[in-house]
């Protein structure tokens, strides 16, 4: 008897060995048939699948009972291949193509927000990033953050981000109608917004007197921000500030010679701002600085990022820590540059805009952007020096509780110090008399108030500036100064605990 349960578990053990080998021989199999495809040459690939492509439609020329809008079908089935390719290319239609030649003028007709550039083709909605001061969207109430999820009742999933921006876009008085889902609103808001010019304001800066900074915030890198940034740079020559706060927080973007001529005023004229690479490793394009310096190389530089600083702004960021981390060792300026936040989206990418046929064009991925020591951002983008995860204000919802259950004093009959046990009612929410949307930047002080990002700024400066001052040795160089802070500062590095035993 033990000897047949011992063949017994020998068959089994036998049997599993087999299916494990047959399920692995046919893993191997299925990778190498995979590999065998992988190498197929592009133009075998592209001639056999035409041909089944060409089958296909005659089939359903001659075979389906409805043929339904084939020209839209083939529009997706061109955008759908291209968006396989990698998440930035993409088809674009006529309409898409038209419009979008508009988007760089600086002046177009839409409503006037920054979305967000890094969305995806397959996601449900396209979030507000920031709204134009005085435009449309502004008045009508739109709001950064809101989540735009149907264009004219047309839902977005499976819509290029382009093809959206589009169907927003229209001709001056018309009108678009936007479905919008904002946090802590349980119902859908409706929007109906009419287009008109919208003169996009790249930049805003304030001087923070009690501390003695300026504070550069840009939205987007477009022709015009070159000139602003300018204008505010010159202005804060006239004294020596403790040091100087640029905000790419939740910038996607925009036009790599602005980001050049904006890098010219940090550093050197002719220095390396980055380069491109195709496919084959072939340098193609290097872009220097053209512009002379504005900024002091005395005044530190703490730029601000997060996982929506992407593209261009990557390239800034990356750029002016490179300049102040290696190369300019060997130039007379060395700018401290420090980055602050969390780390960046990771585009490092370029696309070219190609026309085709039926007015339409290709936006196809072509080359790589590369930082001046030849580190690209792609896929992995920039880590700061200093991790500080942004915190929100509590919801309205929480501030609401707060207000009328957050403290003892605040309950039904709860006793005073005096004594006696209040029985008044409590007092309702006093509405805002002035219903006069407020200023962009009006509401940018507000929002900056309550910037955790940016008040841990504001101390690093500070500490900075203190031991300038009491022991300059300790932070002449950069690297210094990161070990000198890093040791004071409590950012969301993880703390050393160890129990006390009694």
């Amino acid at each position: 008897m033990k000897l047949f349960h011992l063949c017994i578990c020998v068959l089994i053990l036998f049997s599993i060995c087999s299916i494990s080998n047959e399920e692995f021989e046919a893993s191997q199999e299925s990778t190498c048939k995979e590999e065998k495809e992988a190498e197929q040459p592009f133009d075998e690939v592209v001639f056999d699948w035409s041909r089944t492509w060409a089958e296909v439609m005659q089939l359903v020329k001659s075979k389906h009972y409805q043929i339904n809008k084939p020209k839209k079908g083939m529009v997706k089935a061109i955008n759908e291949f291209l968006n396989h390719l990698d998440p930035h290319s993409a088809f674009l239609d006529p309409e898409t193509y038209t419009r979008m030649l508009e988007s760089t003028s600086g002046e177009f007709f839409g409503i006037g927000i920054v979305i967000d550039n890094t969305r995806k083709t397959k996601d449900k909605f396209l979030v507000v990033v920031d709204v134009i001061q005085d435009g449309p969207a502004e008045k009508a109430g739109i709001e950064p953050g809101d989540k735009i999820i149907e264009v004219d009742d047309g839902i977005l999933e499976g819509m290029a981000t382009e093809e959206i921006i589009a169907k927003i876009k229209g001709e001056r008085k018309t009108k678009v109608h936007l479905k919008i889902l904002r946090e802590g609103q349980t119902d859908l808001l409706e929007f109906t917004i009419e287009r008109d010019v919208v003169k996009e304001q790249s930049t805003l800066s304030f001087h923070l007197e009690d501390h003695d900074i300026y504070y550069v915030s840009l939205s987007v890198f477009s022709k015009n921000a070159i000139d602003q940034v300018k204008n505010l740079l010159e202005k804060g020559k006239k004294h020596d500030y403790r040091g100087l706060i640029l905000d790419l927080r939740n910038n996607s973007g925009g036009l790599l010679d602005a980001v050049v001529d904006i890098c010219g005023f940090f550093v050197d004229k002719g220095s390396l701002v980055a380069f491109t690479k195709d496919k084959d490793g072939n340098i193609i394009e290097k872009y220097h600085t053209r512009t002379t310096p504005i900024v002091s190389p005395d005044i530190p530089i703490f730029i601000l990022i997060n996982n929506y600083t992407a593209s261009a702004a990557e390239i800034l960021a990356g750029c002016l820590h490179m300049h102040s981390q290696q190369i300019e060792k060997k130039s007379k300026r060395n700018p401290k540059v420090f980055l602050i936040g969390t780390q960046t989206f990771g585009k490092g990418s370029v696309q070219e805009i190609i026309p085709v046929s039926n007015n339409s064009a290709v936006k196809i991925t072509i080359y790589l952007y590369y930082l001046p020591n030849g580190q690209t951002i792609q896929g992995t983008g920039i880590k700061p020096d200093f991790e500080i995860e942004r915190s929100f204000p509590p919801s309205k919802q929480m501030q609401w509780f707060t207000k009328f259950y957050g403290s003892e004093n605040k309950l039904p009959n709860s006793i005073k110090p005096n004594g006696t046990i209040d029985t008044s009612c409590k007092e309702k929410d006093k509405k805002n008399k002035d219903n006069k949307p407020k200023r962009w930047q009006e509401r940018a002080k507000e929002m900056l108030q309550k910037d955790n990002q940016l008040r841990a700024t504001i101390t690093l400066i500070n500490m900075l500036h203190m031991a300038q001052e009491c022991c300059p040795t300790q932070v002449s160089t950069r690297s210094e100064a990161i070990n000198f802070l890093k040791g004071i500062y409590l950012d969301n590095k993880e703390l050393i605990i160890s129990e006390i035993n009694s």
